[in-house]
């Protein structure tokens, strides 16, 4: 009774985090990952396609794509719709359009350790090595939304039906043009060669870090947080070879092997991984899932 009586204040205050108990429309999309995956990125780079003609700043990427995990309930009922919105929630049956993007695990602890110090809630002096087993025994305060493993693998069970959209952070790096053009066709809108440059410009890691310098003082997600530790962070892949130790390795990819291997990330002491169609085929995410899922309301928002 007393915790009904405190929700229903924090939802009229508007201090609430609408989070899991969000209010979901049949027009809705989400930009979903485990934290740290490159979520942010996706955000500006989704935010730059449907709004060419606008500035997308950390001052208003609320507005145009808000993160559910730091808007109130009433925040996100007053947004226009259709919406895009930011989580990182675990498998969810009422989103009707998802688009996941993924990031090699090894990466992900590293971006996630640096942020955790950024935003004190752990020491300079925390081991790393400790870090890593905290993070794939699901001891961090993201436990909510699962481990990576168990995010990620909840998610790929969606992955051959329609309206749904597997994006890894690695290939965004490598081949933008061609990731951000399969996105840009999953929401409907254009995808001529100059508009994806454009896009892709205005959300370079340079330009958010310049962004970050700013703003960061006063968007949501870094307000009051350490200032000598970017939230923007290196836009890169393969740090793990360098900063982890062999048994942090060994023991992510004894937790998580099968599903790194089955998303195209190569073990440790392999010589091969999956290849990039035989990842696309395995996850059900290439031009037929395309192809069968529903007509994107996203292109509404750039009326």
């Amino acid at each position: 009774m007393i915790y009904g009586l405190k929700r229903i204040a924090r939802y009229l205050l508007g201090t609430d985090k609408a989070g899991r108990q969000l209010r979901v429309y049949d027009d809705d999309t989400f930009i979903v990952s485990y934290p740290r995956s490159g979520n942010t990125w996706t955000r500006f780079l989704v935010a730059n396609l449907i709004r060419p003609s606008e500035e997308i700043t950390f001052a208003n990427i609320e507005r145009m794509i808000p993160d559910a995990e730091a808007q109130s309930s009433r925040f996100l009922l007053h947004t226009p719709r259709p919406r895009i919105i930011k989580t990182h929630e675990y498998f969810d049956h009422r989103y009707p359009r998802v688009i996941y993007v993924v990031r090699d695990p090894r990466d992900v602890v590293l971006s996630y350790y640096n942020f955790q110090r950024k935003y004190r809630q752990i020491g300079d002096n925390h081991p790393l090595a400790n870090y890593v087993s905290e993070f794939v025994n699901g001891r961090l305060i993201s436990a909510d939304w699962g481990t990576w493993g168990e995010n990620v693998g909840s998610w790929l069970a969606r992955a051959a039906r329609p309206g749904f959209l597997l994006v890894r952070y690695e290939d965004l790096l490598t081949q933008p043009v061609v990731e951000l053009g399969r996105v840009a066709s999953f929401l409907g809108v254009p995808s001529s060669p100059d508009l994806l440059s454009i896009a892709l410009q205005k959300s370079s890691a340079q330009r958010m870090r310049d962004l970050e310098r700013a703003q960061g003082a006063e968007w949501v997600s870094t307000k009051g947080k350490r200032e000598d530790i970017p939230f923007i962070g290196a836009a890169s892949a393969g740090n793990w070879q360098n900063k982890l130790l062999p048994e942090s390795v060994a023991e992510i990819e004894n937790k998580w092997g099968p599903i790194m291997e089955t998303l195209g990330y190569v073990l440790a002491g392999t010589s091969s991984g999956t290849t990039r169609q035989q990842f696309l085929s395995r996850t059900m995410n290439g031009s037929r899932a395309e192809e069968k899922a529903p007509e994107s309301p996203a292109a509404e928002l750039r009326a």
